[in-house]
């Protein structure tokens, strides 16, 4: 059996794959969004630099962020693995697997989005206050319209990095296109289709790039 013809015997499991890591990566930058936002915004309103004290919950949920995004992430998956099983009945397969992708997800995301936001210029803040406007307006017509651009970027690199942590869930039996790089290219020496598998996560990477950069530039105010 030549190439091709492997190629096109194992393409159904590499769409399988591929669908895996869909849906673990859709799940995981869902609560990425809808959590790692807020606690970014959280962190970037009560930081020191900002708020010029230093609120002992910033120094809290900055130490749990750190942590997480300095774990290592294999033994962050099977430290979870006993705290998914609690929470979903079972611990292997690609939902499971969104549990500590989603975790990693949030903590890189917030991260970077306290990041986007303390480089924004002090006279926005000056601006906001001078128009006696609420901390909610500050946020959603001052902070939030400003640092557009960089929070897309700061998107477009948490998903970029997802795909990377993706591939280590097969090894826990997570499922997803690195699992089927591992199990039928690796193990079954087929290193040909295991390359195939590769391309397909480069190429992914590199169009999810092109797209945030994109809206990113579409987006910033000072083009």
């Amino acid at each position: 059996m030549n190439f091709l013809e492997k190629l096109v015997a194992n393409w159904p499991a590499l769409l399988t794959g591929l669908q895996e890591t869909g849906l673990m990566m859709l799940i995981s930058l869902f609560f990425c969004l809808i959590i790692g936002l807020p606690l970014g915004l959280g962190l970037f309103l009560v930081n020191p630099k900002v708020k010029r004290q230093p609120p002992l919950f910033y120094w809290l949920f900055n130490f749990i962020v750190t942590m997480i995004r300095s774990f290592p992430y294999l033994l962050l998956v099977i430290a979870l693995i006993p705290v998914t099983r609690s929470i979903l009945g079972k611990a292997f397969g690609p939902i499971p697997s969104a549990v500590p992708l989603s975790i990693v997800a949030i903590a890189i995301f917030a991260r970077l989005v306290e990041q986007v936001l303390l480089d924004l210029p002090a006279e926005i803040s000056d601006l906001a206050n001078s128009l006696g406007t609420s901390k909610l307006q500050y946020i959603w017509h001052f902070l939030l319209v400003e640092a557009r651009s960089g929070l897309v970027l700061a998107f477009t690199t948490t998903t970029v990095s997802l795909i990377s942590y993706s591939t280590v869930m097969g090894i826990v039996g997570g499922g997803g296109i690195g699992d089927f790089a591992v199990r039928v290219g690796y193990q079954r020496y087929e290193y040909g289709i295991m390359y195939v598998a590769i391309v397909i996560m480069i190429t992914l990477v590199f169009i999810l790039q092109m797209l945030g950069n994109t809206l990113a530039q579409k987006l910033d105010k000072r083009k």
